[in-house]
């Protein structure tokens, strides 16, 4: 394993709606379940231990991620949540 971080998918854009990620290290087993169901492929584990031994996940690629929780959906121990941030308030007179 090496210390950097890998390249998203070609196939993964960068998200419209950013979404961010909340992760409860000493909660995880590190079975990778929340790496492996991303689909904008964001997560990956970590190289360090939490307390138990185990490998948490990483936030390795925020600027990919949609909030859409399917993390937390597959997480067996509720160690992570996904979520949308708000949108940022647009300036006076911008877009239509």
């Amino acid at each position: 394993m090496t210390n950097e971080t890998k390249p998203a998918p070609a196939t993964i854009k960068k998200a419209k709606v950013q979404g961010s990620v909340k992760i409860e290290r000493e909660l995880c087993k590190g079975c990778g379940f929340c790496v492996e169901f991303c689909p904008t492929k964001v997560l990956e584990l970590d190289k360090g231990y939490n307390a138990k031994g185990y490998h948490p996940p990483v936030f390795a690629r925020p600027e990919y991620c949609n909030g859409c929780d399917m993390c937390g959906l597959f997480c067996p121990d509720f160690a992570i949540f996904g979520y949308r941030e708000k949108p940022e308030a647009k300036a006076a007179g911008g877009e239509k």
